[in-house]
C-alpha cells in the first residue's frame, strides 16, 4: 500500500531537503509535485486542496524561518499535516457499555465484510481478551451464514445460528439474548451487502440499527475501489451514523488514496486496516505510523509490535544461546528464521517498516521473496535430521533425492547451501559477547537518531544470503 505515493513523494521531497533556505519559489514547485503525487494516488480533490493549503501556510510562516534545517522542517510539516488529514491518532473501538457491546458491520457486497467480522472477532478475543459472539443477518446470501460459521470455528469464537427465512432484527436480537445468557462481552452482527441507492435495503439496515442500538457501527470498504469507496462511505454515513471504518484489501492497493481521503470526507476515523487474506491480517490504523511509512521514515513501532506478537521467543532465545556458545548454525536454525520472518508478514512487510527501506521492500515484492523462502523451507523439509544438522554430508546422490522430493532444481539447493554458509559464517563472528555487542550497537542506532538502521541502510551482516547486505535474490 502507498508504494506509488511513497515513490513520488520521496523523489519530490529530496529536492527540498538539501535547501539551506526555503523560498516561496521552491516551496511552490515542491507543493505542485506533492499535489500531483496525491492526485495520482487517488486522493479526493477537496482533500488535496485543503492539505496543500495547510502545508503552504505553515511552510511560509515563522515555523520554517526559525528552523535550523528548513528542508527537514518542511518534511516534518508535510508529515504533521498528513497525520492530521488521517485523524491524528488511532481511535479504538468504544465498547464501554453494559455487556454485550454490539458491533454492527455494514458495507457493499464483496467488500470483505464477513471475513472482517471473523478478523475483528479474533482481534478482540486475542488482543482485548473479550468473549465474542458472531452472527450473520445476511438473509439474501445463504452461503454467507455458512461462511461465517466456518470462520467462527477457525478463530474459536461463538457462532449464533441463523437462517434465510428469519428477519434480520429477530436474528440480531436472538444473538444478543444468547450473548447475555452466556456472559459474552461483544456481539458482532454481519449484514447483507447493499448499495446506498437501494432504498429497501437501506431502510432494512436503518431498522436493524434502531432496534439493536450498536455501540459501534463500522463501515467496511474495499481500498481497491479508491475514490468510489470514499463517496460510498459518505452516503452510508448520512443514512446510518457510522462510528468508524474498516479499510480492507489495503495490501492490494499501491495508491492508498482512500485511506488518505476517507477521514476528511466522512469525518469518521479509519479504525482498522485489512492487510491480507490471513485471518489475523487486521491491524489498528495509526495515522502517524502510516504517514511515517509514506514519507519513507519507516514504522519501527509496528515492526516491534509484530515481533512481540509473532516471534517464538523460546526459539529465538535458544538460537541466541547457541550462537553465544559458538555452536554450529544448522539448517534447522535457518528454517526457524525463515518461518519467523513469514510470521511477521514476510521480508517485504518487514522492509517497508524500516526507515529508508521502502524501495527495497518494493524490490523484495517484485522478486517474490516470499515464494523463494517457501522453496527454501520445502528443500530443508526434504532433508533428514542428520543432513539438516550437517549439510557437509550432502553428496550428489543425496542432493538428487532432496530435489526430487521437494520438486526443485539442483541450482535451488546449491543456492540455499551457499546462503546458509554465509549466515553460519556471520553467526560464528557472534560467539561469546559478539551477539550482545551487536544488540547494543543496534540499540544505539535506534535511540541515537540514526533511524534504526546502520550506515548504508542494511541490518548488521546484511540479509541472509545476500552476499553484500542485500536480501536473497538481489544479486
Amino acid at each position: 500500500m502507498f508504494e506509488n505515493l511513497q515513490d513520488r513523494l520521496s523523489r519530490t521531497l529530496k529536492k527540498v531537503t538539501g535547501k539551506a533556505k526555503l523560498t516561496d519559489a521552491n516551496i511552490k514547485d515542491t507543493l505542485r509535485e506533492v499535489r500531483k503525487a496525491l492526485l495520482e494516488a487517488d486522493v479526493a480533490l477537496p482533500v488535496v486542496k485543503a492539505f496543500i493549503e495547510s502545508v503552504r501556510k505553515r511552510a511560509v510562516g515563522q515555523e520554517v524561518s526559525r528552523a535550523l534545517n528548513p528542508g527537514q522542517q518542511f518534511i516534518k510539516i508535510v508529515e504533521a499535516e498528513m497525520v492530521a488529514m488521517m485523524g491524528d491518532a488511532n481511535e479504538t473501538l468504544d465498547l464501554a457499555v453494559k455487556p454485550p457491546a454490539v458491533v454492527l458491520m455494514a458495507g457493499l457486497q464483496g467488500a470483505g465484510k464477513t471475513t472482517s467480522v471473523a478478523k475483528l472477532a479474533k482481534f478482540l478475543k486475542e488482543r482485548e481478551k473479550k468473549k465474542v459472539v458472531v452472527v450473520s443477518a445476511d438473509i439474501y446470501r445463504p452461503a454467507a451464514i455458512k461462511q461465517l460459521e466456518t470462520l467462527a470455528t477457525e478463530v474459536g469464537v461463538d457462532f449464533f445460528p441463523s437462517s434465510p427465512d428469519q428477519r434480520p432484527v429477530d436474528i440480531a436480537n436472538g444473538a444478543i439474548m444468547h450473548a447475555r445468557k452466556h456472559y459474552a462481552d461483544v456481539v458482532i452482527v454481519d449484514t447483507a451487502g447493499r448499495l446506498h441507492v437501494d432504498d429497501d435495503l437501506m431502510d432494512e439496515i436503518k431498522e436493524l440499527h434502531a432496534a439493536i442500538e450498536p455501540a459501534e457501527t463500522l463501515f467496511v470498504i474495499d481500498a481497491m475501489i479508491g475514490q468510489d469507496a470514499v463517496n460510498t462511505a459518505k452516503a452510508f454515513n448520512d443514512a446510518l451514523a457510522l462510528t468508524g471504518i474498516i479499510l480492507t484489501k489495503a495490501d492490494g492497493d499501491a495508491r492508498g488514496g482512500a485511506a488518505l481521503s476517507v477521514r476528511h470526507v466522512t469525518g469518521k476515523p479509519i479504525k482498522f486496516l485489512g492487510m491480507g487474506e490471513k485471518i489475523d491480517a487486521l491491524e489498528p490504523f495509526h495515522p502517524d505510523r502510516i504517514a511515517s511509512r509514506i514519507l519513507g521514515m519507516g514504522d519501527l513501532l509496528s515492526l516491534i509490535e509484530d515481533a512481540e506478537r509473532n516471534i517464538d521467543k523460546d526459539k529465538a532465545e535458544r538460537l541466541v544461546k547457541k550462537v553465544a556458545k559458538g555452536q554450529k548454525f544448522d539448517l534447522e536454525d535457518l528454517r526457524d528464521q525463515l518461518q519467523q520472518m513469514q510470521n511477521m508478514g514476510g521480508m517485504a512487510s518487514m522492509l517497508e517498516k524500516l526507515p529508508g527501506m521502502g524501495n527495497m521492500a518494493q524490490l523484495a515484492e517484485k522478486s517474490d521473496m516470499t515464494k523463494q523462502f517457501k522453496v527454501m523451507e520445502v528443500i530443508i523439509d526434504s532433508m533428514t535430521p542428520a543432513e539438516r544438522a550437517n549439510p557437509d554430508v550432502l553428496n550428489g546422490s543425496r542432493k538428487r533425492r532432496i530435489t526430487m522430493g521437494s520438486g526443485t532444481q539442483i541450482q535451488d539447493l546449491n543456492r540455499l547451501l551457499k546462503q546458509h554458509k554465509q549466515m553460519a559464517k556471520m553467526m560464528k563472528k557472534m560467539k561469546g559477547d559478539g551477539m550482545a555487542k551487536m544488540m547494543r550497537g543496534m540499540g544505539g542506532m535506534l535511540g541515537g537518531g540514526g533511524g534504526g538502521m546502520p550506515p548504508g541502510g542494511m541490518p548488521p551482516g546484511g540479509f541472509p544470503g545476500g552476499g553484500g547486505g542485500l536480501p536473497p535474490g538481489f544479486k
